[in-house]
């Protein structure tokens, strides 16, 4: 697959400056940047990423991933995780994302050949190697582009033709699982939106597993299993990264931000702040702006 996304990287680079662009594309977003020193926490959405240019590595729990442009990675619930990108010897890294729309892949998964797919029992992110095919359908998608008045019409059917090559992938049962209502992957989907949409809300396990449909026991068991984290552990997860982006946006003071993330105790907060991040949060934000600043100059 080398340099076969020179085409796709071209037209990502002529539509995307640094940082994130939300392309005219529904759903397709592109990133670029330069490699970061150290891993720095990220929110993966439901989304399939494929890098054009330089590498990345994700941390969940002990795990370390890395992907490259030989390689996309699918991530089948929104989890929060710590990532650090790398450039191509001082070329930016740049990436493209489609994230996943569960209606569109039930429609899809119902109008293929049915599959016996064993239970997922995984972390729900995972790394598989780019196709030709997959790589042929996404650079047809970026096209699209360069002649915007096509998207309307032909954006929908190139996303559809991508995510049915997925779907015949190596990991089109995780794509799949997403596509059922009543699997365990999806359950633990809802209680994963609930969570992110009320980070700052007192958490009741109860809620969850009344939003679920699933047991004390068996939400614990899946969330564990597909995020890596307890659902506590999660949204302390969801509140610290809110909490760094507020702090790195200035809006805030250090001792106003717990409250405003869900903290009900600033001590409680600067000390699993320090733990997350190796530094106190005023500290930590302080040392990231001086960064910034020496990089620019």
């Amino acid at each position: 697959m080398k340099n076969s996304l020179a085409p796709h990287l071209d037209i990502a680079l002529r539509h995307a400056p640094t940082g994130m662009t939300l392309t005219r594309i529904p759903r397709v977003d592109i990133s670029v940047g330069q490699g970061s020193v150290d891993r720095v926490p990220c929110l993966y959405r439901s989304m399939i990423c494929f890098i054009l240019q330089g590498s990345k590595q994700v941390a969940i729990n002990d795990t370390l991933l890395s992907y490259d442009s030989e390689h996309y990675l699918i991530s089948a619930l929104d989890l929060p995780l710590s990532g650090q990108i790398f450039d191509d010897r001082g070329k930016p890294y740049v990436a493209v994302s489609l994230e996943l729309e569960a209606g569109l892949l039930a429609e899809l998964a119902a109008a293929m050949p049915p599959v016996q797919d064993r239970e997922q029992t995984g972390v729900g992110i995972l790394i598989n190697p780019m196709s030709s095919s997959i790589c042929d359908t996404l650079f047809r998608l970026l096209s699209l582009l360069d002649t915007p008045d096509d998207i309307p019409v032909l954006g929908p059917m190139l996303e559809r033709e991508l995510l049915y090559r997925l779907l015949q992938g190596p990991q089109g049962r995780l794509l799949r699982q997403i596509a059922q209502p009543d699997g365990a992957l999806s359950r633990i989907r809802q209680a994963v939106a609930w969570i992110r949409d009320n980070y700052s809300s007192r958490l009741r396990i109860e809620t969850l597993c009344e939003i679920s449909g699933m047991s004390r026991a068996s939400l614990h068991r899946h969330f564990l299993s597909m995020t890596g984290l307890s659902p506590v552990r999660y949204q302390k997860q969801l509140r610290l990264q809110a909490a760094h982006q507020l702090l790195l946006a200035g809006e805030h003071r250090a001792s106003d931000v717990a409250f405003v993330v869900g903290y009900e105790s600033a001590s409680q907060f600067s000390r699993e702040y320090l733990r997350q991040f190796g530094t106190p949060p005023a500290r930590n934000v302080r040392e990231i702006r001086q960064a910034i600043g020496n990089s620019s100059e």
